[in-house]
């Protein structure tokens, strides 16, 4: 286990320069002068500019101003907003509320989409799976901008039953709507991927054998098929929570949520470049690690997988 923990680690170096590599490239392409608007209507002084580009490595050739960004990132220093911002402050903040709300929502699909897959896979045609099976395509074919304000009308501002925007108030029932709107398309293809496996099990081979053998339907379904159901399961789930991460921007703005999310956001329309790299290059950390872990969790729900 350890030497595939540590062959994983030495694998994910290659992974992260060539994704921040990428990301630095169309980020610091983009045309446009990242001084505009900083002095006004008026065009900034020459020495301002001159200083400006100096600072922030801009007159240096690309490859060289990435190798001094990544030169600062492996010693934990991101850098500094074109606003002067230690844009590792900024993070340190906002990923805290950004990983509890993609936390939650990860925990919310996993509940509720393992539980409503397991229903419907098990009474197939039944009224249990129309309803899943209805449910989530309506859920689906919403968009997460649709989900997210029909929800804060009809149970924040009619129903009063949670805050409709959260602000500085990242406590967990304040984020529970919006954790729920965020997890809520995940949610629903869990259900049907989880319906899908499980149903393929039921029919398996081993089921029937351990069915002959007289094991009760409980610990048929329980310790046989479901643990071979969750695989793929637990492969997406790793995946969403990089996902999630990353595409709380709408989730955050429709309930004014002060996270990454809101931070890229606000970079992009600043044209702060540094501030979109080193917020992109969190999360990429972040999917590498729970891809990682989503590995490791093989062994434990399959024994045939084998990691030494």
């Amino acid at each position: 286990m350890f030497k595939y923990t540590l062959r994983r680690l030495l694998q994910m170096i290659p992974v992260v320069l060539g994704a921040t590599f990428l990301i630095y490239w169309m980020v610091f392409s983009l045309p446009g002068d990242p001084t505009a608007g900083k002095c006004g209507d008026r065009p900034c002084p020459e020495a301002y500019v001159a200083e400006f580009r100096e600072q922030y490595n801009l007159n240096d050739p690309l490859p060289i101003q990435y190798g001094k960004y990544m030169a600062g990132v492996v010693q934990g220093d991101f850098g500094e907003s074109y606003y002067g911002v230690e844009i590792s402050e900024e993070l340190s903040e906002r990923f805290v509320v950004t990983a509890k709300l993609a936390g939650m929502a990860l925990a919310i699909e996993a509940v509720i989409g393992i539980l409503a897959g397991v229903l419907a896979g098990l009474r197939k045609g039944g009224f249990i799976d129309n309803l899943v099976l209805i449910s989530t395509l309506a859920v689906i074919s919403l968009p997460i901008f649709v989900t997210g304000t029909v929800l804060q009308l009809y149970l924040g501002i009619r129903a009063e039953l949670f805050p409709v925007t959260v602000g500085s108030d990242a406590s967990f029932y304040a984020l529970l709507l919006p954790a729920f709107v965020l997890g809520s398309t995940s949610l629903a293809y869990l259900a049907r991927l989880m319906r899908t496996n499980l149903g393929e099990n039921v029919r398996s081979d081993y089921v029937r054998t351990a069915r002959a053998k007289g094991l009760s339907q409980p610990r048929v379904v329980g310790v046989h098929t479901l643990r071979n159901s969750l695989i793929p399961v637990v492969t997406y789930l790793g995946y969403d929570l990089g996902a999630l991460m990353g595409g709380a921007i709408i989730t955050e703005g429709i309930f004014n949520i002060p996270g990454v999310g809101g931070y890229v956001f606000r970079g992009i329309n600043d044209r702060d470049g540094i501030v979109v790299v080193g917020a992109v290059t969190a999360l990429i950390l972040v999917y590498l690690l729970a891809n990682l872990i989503v590995d490791l969790l093989y062994g434990l729900l399959d024994p045939r997988i084998s990691h030494d």
